[in-house]
């Protein structure tokens, strides 16, 4: 019972007011205090960097107190020249807050060098598509004389004879020699008119 009556003294209410007085107090400072914290009504758009090189790049967002980090230059795209910006993140046009960190893909400076596969013996139906996959191009294909129809005998790269294993650039051209199924070494038996 001693409960219900404190419920109904004027103590009571006094506490339950100051309370929430400062509660109200303390929401409004937490929300000022937020608003000025994050910058709330501040908006800076994002230039666009695409074709410029890094020292551009820092040079523009130093102006706009902005920051930037790489996150990838390991594609090539021929469009583009060498170590220039290729993506950006956020898009230009976009608002950010200042000190915002502006994420870019650099183009690489060519293609990756990819390893020539062993195609030697197999089909020219094999051969190419794996060629092609590796992001490599089909040259002149030309024939000798071997048994092993439409199999390849020799790759070559610009007229030198290409080994397994061997690194070239991406988009490379590679010429193929394969067999064109006749038997260099079949010796015509001379016919019997008896």
């Amino acid at each position: 019972m001693n409960f219900f009556r404190f419920i109904f003294t004027k103590t009571f209410w006094i506490q339950v007011v100051i309370a929430a007085v400062v509660t109200v107090v303390l929401c409004f400072t937490y929300l000022f205090w937020l608003d000025w914290y994050t910058n709330h009504d501040q908006k800076i758009e994002v230039p666009n960097l695409e074709k410029l090189s890094l020292t551009e790049v820092d040079e523009q967002l130093e102006v706009l107190d902005l920051r930037r980090k790489i996150i990838d230059s390991a594609s090539y795209n021929p469009a583009f020249k060498p170590r220039t910006v290729i993506e950006q993140d956020p898009l230009a046009g976009k608002f950010v807050k200042e000190n915002r960190q502006i994420y870019i893909k650099l183009n690489a400076s060519g293609y990756g060098k990819v390893t020539v596969p062993n195609l030697i013996y197999k089909t020219r139906r094999q051969a190419i598509p794996t060629l092609e996959a590796l992001g490599f191009k089909i040259g002149q294909i030309t024939y000798k004389p071997n048994i092993a129809e439409n199999t390849v005998l020799e790759m070559r790269y610009k007229g030198a004879t290409l080994e397994p294993g061997s690194q070239l650039s991406k988009t490379s051209t590679i010429d193929l020699v394969l067999a064109d199924g006749n038997n260099p070494s079949a010796i015509e038996q001379p016919t019997n008119n008896e």
